[in-house]
């Protein structure tokens, strides 16, 4: 099965938890503190696979979540870091962040590489926070907590040279003569579901060939195949626009060509203003020859005769690939967001009323003290105390209306104000 867009969930590992711990020995009196820190959560990195072609391996599985860091230990021991988490996508795979729907990773080169979630840092351990006058902290630091992200996968072939065309006009037949490729081949339209590849070399020169199936009139609005495969001859640097120039199924060969380009037009400006080279086939049983020359009249532009059953003019068509191919510029990845790890929020909050009477304070300063901050500590609770009142939460919460003895909650915390 081809699959080319798939959804999936990703999430770093979070940090360790730093450890309160004191040296015990036989005859060493107050050892002093040695819990070890926490280890690092393991990141989650996309790498290029070249052995595969298709998003089919993510089907059923959605949701990657690489190892978290584990958690420190006394005799100052870290904790060990989380295993990174590899995921595989076939090169041409486009990253987008679900949410904002922007490209964040474009996996164009065979050895692309990219981390998309750095994994949480590890809390520290007690003995971190010895200091002279503090010659025995009884309290440590939580490790990093991390967030899921959802992003979208759209995988977006790689070739140089697209053909296209109706349905039955012999794209899936030139590509088997031209390469090694193998496609599907049948007299009735959409023999060919997939988008095909194949390597062609031609004299000192090769190019990969693309097949790209299901367009018909009104694909760019969803009409046969094209809506789904039209994406994949957006890298392509040539088009070869493939027409039955015999008429073999009733239609004209002007027409069609018209046709096709609307739709390539009305999809992307970038389609329509690639260089395009006309490929009239299925000359062997074209009985009226005029036809070839009126049709090249109508179109304005060269096109090659070629018969890709009796191979008749598949060299001269070449021949112009190659040569066209080495004027044009190499393709180049996608133009993506830079992309940034949020910057996690310790400042702010908002204080609002509970259900039950109380008061409730959330944001990014609560998420920080609740990491750094054990209540049952006097020195680590005095902490607590001291950042309410300068970072202004306890003038929020008087400016609410709080009294002695009111319930407060801040994540996991619960206490009675006092003045």
């Amino acid at each position: 099965m081809f699959l080319d867009f798939a959804t999936v969930f990703v999430k770093a590992g979070n940090g360790g938890d730093g450890v309160v711990s004191f040296h015990t020995e036989k005859y060493v009196a107050k050892g002093g503190p040695d819990g070890g820190d926490g280890g690092s959560g393991g990141d989650v990195i996309f790498k290029v696979d070249n052995n595969s072609s298709t998003l089919i391996d993510f089907r059923f599985a959605k949701h990657f979540r690489a190892e978290n860091g584990g958690n420190g230990a006394g005799k100052n021991c870290r904790g060990k870091n989380g295993r990174d988490l590899i995921i595989k996508v076939p090169q041409g795979t486009v990253i987008r962040d679900k949410k904002s729907g922007k490209a964040i990773a474009d996996m164009f080169y065979p050895d692309s590489e990219f981390v998309c979630c750095k994994g949480g840092a590890g809390g520290k351990g007690n003995a971190r926070f010895a200091t002279a006058q503090r010659k025995a902290p009884r309290f440590c630091q939580l490790g990093e907590k991390t967030q899921e992200r959802e992003l979208l996968l759209e995988l977006k072939t790689i070739a140089d040279v697209g053909l296209v065309g109706f349905p039955n006009v012999g794209k899936s037949t030139i590509l088997s003569v031209v390469s090694g490729a193998r496609p599907k081949i049948a007299n009735y339209h959409f023999t060919t579901l997939t988008p095909n590849l194949g390597a062609v070399k031609y004299g000192d020169s090769s190019f990969v060939l693309a097949d790209i199936p299901g367009l018909i009139e009104g694909a760019k609005d969803g009409a046969g195949l094209g809506h789904k495969f039209l994406r994949h001859i957006e890298r392509v640097r040539l088009i070869v626009h493939v027409v039955d120039i015999s008429g073999s199924e009733g239609r004209d060969p002007y027409r069609d060509f018209c046709t096709i380009n609307e739709e390539l037009a009305g999809y992307s400006e970038k389609l329509a203003a690639l260089p395009q080279i006309i490929c009239a086939n299925k000359c062997d049983i074209l009985a009226d020859k005029s036809v070839l020359a009126r049709f090249e009249k109508q179109t304005g532009k060269k096109v090659f005769p070629v018969s890709a059953v009796t191979h008749e003019g598949v060299n001269a068509l070449l021949a112009e690939i190659t040569a066209m191919l080495a004027q044009l510029p190499p393709a180049q990845p996608l133009e993506v967001e830079e992309y940034y790890e949020e910057v996690p929020d310790n400042a702010s909050f908002e204080v609002f009323r509970g259900t039950d009477g109380s008061f409730i304070v959330e944001g990014g300063l609560i998420e920080m003290l609740a990491r750094n901050v054990i209540l049952s500590d006097y020195e680590s609770y005095h902490y607590f105390q001291k950042v309410l009142e300068e970072r202004g939460v306890i003038k929020a919460l008087k400016e609410a209306g709080i009294k002695d003895g009111d319930l407060v909650r801040m994540k996991d915390i619960e206490f009675e104000y006092t003045e």
